[in-house]
């Protein structure tokens, strides 16, 4: 009866999944959407006139890198994986897959994406995609467990695409893309510092040193309330450097002052629900302020 109970629980545990859908679960779908949203993004602003084929390989190649540097992650993560509630389903860690298996498709995935940006779109585009997966897969991954300084050193490599999408079109680093660059850097901070208070004891568990383990969540709401803050003017480099108008102007200053408030609630009072309004809000205002920038790129 028991190893019936054990088969029933690994069925429903299981449900619904197949190979196919785990090793497409391996690149984080989501979050390579979002990704690609940020990309689109960063090519538009760029208006250098480049073919759609362009952007449709600069997509493709971007989603590629970002699903194999995802992968990767989850390889080399999957036994703190396997210590928390919310990611101990995933295809490594609840042994639908084995690491030997997601260790190729991350590969494969990973020098398809590559290869296609240096052959399709330019040179540059395909070193910074290269840089940014190394550095995600291989530096940020493996620090989480010694330093909370790892979720800045991530930031890098997680703000990459927007300025890939620009190097796409213009294959030139300048001001804008920069721009757009440090835009996802600072806006990541307050997102997964949200997530580090929601998931501290999962992160405990694990042996993550996140900042909530490591300097409690006083000092992640405090964090959060300072890069929050720097996000605002961060963001409105835009029309200060002639290359988004009013539209994206307002929609920024709105955007940023609402997340700022909500992130000055969640150190005030330390409660849990505007702990989870951070969060939510830090989802709405990237692909929000993204589709903002790009309408008025398209308008001036």
């Amino acid at each position: 009866m028991a190893a019936l109970n054990r088969q029933l629980t690994v069925q429903r545990d299981g449900a619904g999944s197949s190979p196919a859908r785990d090793l497409l679960a391996l690149g984080k779908p989501t979050i390579t959407l979002t990704t690609l949203i940020t990309c689109a993004a960063g090519f538009a602003l760029a208006r250098a006139g480049s073919p759609a084929l362009v952007l449709l390989c600069a997509l493709g190649g971007t989603a590629l890198v970002v699903a194999s540097a995802n992968a990767f992650n989850m390889v080399l993560e999957r036994d703190s994986d396997a210590r928390m509630a919310r990611t101990r389903q995933r295809p490594l860690p609840a042994g639908r897959l084995s690491p030997a298996l997601a260790t190729a498709a991350a590969a494969l995935m990973g020098v398809a994406g590559v290869g296609l940006l240096a052959a399709a779109v330019n040179g540059l585009t395909a070193w910074l995609a290269l840089a940014s997966l190394i550095a995600y897969a291989f530096v940020y991954t493996p620090l989480k467990r010694y330093t909370p300084l790892a979720l800045v050193i991530g930031a890098v490599p997680g703000a990459m695409p927007p300025l890939l999408g620009w190097t796409a079109a213009t294959d030139r680093l300048d001001a804008p893309g920069l721009a757009l660059f440090l835009v996802l850097f600072v806006w990541q901070i307050p997102h997964f510092l949200a997530i580090a208070i929601r998931c501290r004891a999962d992160y405990a568990q694990a042996g993550i040193r996140a900042v909530t383990v490591v300097h409690g969540e006083e000092s992640a709401r405090l964090q959060a309330m300072v890069y929050s803050t720097v996000l605002i003017p961060v963001s409105l480099l835009f029309p200060l450097l002639g290359v988004a108008g009013p539209l994206y102007g307002a929609t920024a200053a709105l955007l940023g002052v609402g997340m700022l408030a909500i992130s000055v609630q969640s150190f005030r009072t330390g409660a849990p629900l505007w702990d989870k309004r951070l969060f939510f809000a830090s989802l709405v205002y990237l692909p929000v302020l993204m589709f903002a920038l790009a309408l008025d790129v398209t308008l001036l």
